[in-house]
């Protein structure tokens, strides 16, 4: 553990390590931060922790700096909090601030992961750590966000955000208008713009499916009071080609290999 007034024959984890390894600091911070380094047969991931002389201190055999690689997470974020505001974000980043709503990040942590995650990735500190949001959500919707360490995807969502369809499950009240649907599909108007053709379909007899781009703050409730609807809530499922699966809310996994926006 780390001390203010440490004791002199305690020294710093990443010391030790790079004395052992004949490595710099830094790489030796990397090693640790990375789950490599064991102390006492437990796995120690703060470089700064302080270890007497008499404690093991091992480095596993297939520590590689080249499995640090950066990694994205898929929050079910839960309607309430709030996502993507005080990070960098594309120009969609337009969600309202709820006063005192609790950051999203909050959600992200070891206990939060989800235990089916299919990912194979071990969960590590260090992933929770330098996480950009360029997937904006309202605080009172639910539903996908996207948090990333890695500068290409960073990168994507940033410029592609705007022109990558977006799913959202729309639960609604009211009676709708006669050729509701079809005008929901195509013929309204936001903010005193036009609205290109979106797909928009029955999910039941209370929710709603949109499939849509560039989608703007306000807009879904805008379009279903226009046909005589009431949103109850909104959940996004999917971005891109990546969807948010059997998350449940409150809870997260690693975007795999293979998976594309």
């Amino acid at each position: 553990m780390t001390d203010h007034h440490p004791d002199p024959t305690h020294i710093r984890l990443a010391k030790r390590v790079a004395e052992q390894l004949n490595c710099s600091r830094s790489t030796a911070e990397q090693f640790i931060e990375g789950g490599f380094v064991s102390v006492d047969g437990h796995v120690e991931e703060a470089p700064g922790a302080r270890v007497r002389p008499d404690q093991a201190v091992a480095v596993a055999p297939d520590a590689s700096l080249l499995a640090l690689t950066p990694v994205t997470l898929l929050l079910h974020k839960p309607a309430g909090f709030e996502a993507g505001l005080g990070l960098p974000a594309g120009p969609a980043a337009h969600a309202s601030r709820s006063q005192g709503a609790t950051p999203a990040t909050t959600l992200l942590s070891a206990a939060s992961h989800l235990a089916e995650d299919a990912s194979g990735i071990r969960v590590l500190q260090r992933h929770f750590k330098q996480l950009e949001c360029f997937t904006p959500l309202p605080t009172e919707a639910s539903g996908l966000v996207v948090y990333t360490q890695d500068k290409r995807i960073a990168r994507k969502l940033a410029e592609d955000i705007e022109s990558l369809e977006q799913e959202c499950i729309v639960e609604v009240k009211g009676d709708i208008a006669p050729n509701g649907l079809q005008r929901l599909c195509h013929g309204l108007s936001f903010n005193g713009r036009p609205l290109p053709p979106i797909k928009v379909s029955w999910q039941s007899e209370t929710k709603l499916r949109f499939a849509l781009k560039g989608i703007r703050p306000g807009q879904i409730p805008s379009m279903c009071e226009a046909v005589g609807l009431t949103v109850v809530g909104i959940k996004r499922i999917r971005i891109g080609r990546v969807p948010l699966a059997k998350v449940p809310e409150g809870q997260w996994r690693y975007l795999q290999p293979w998976e594309r926006f």
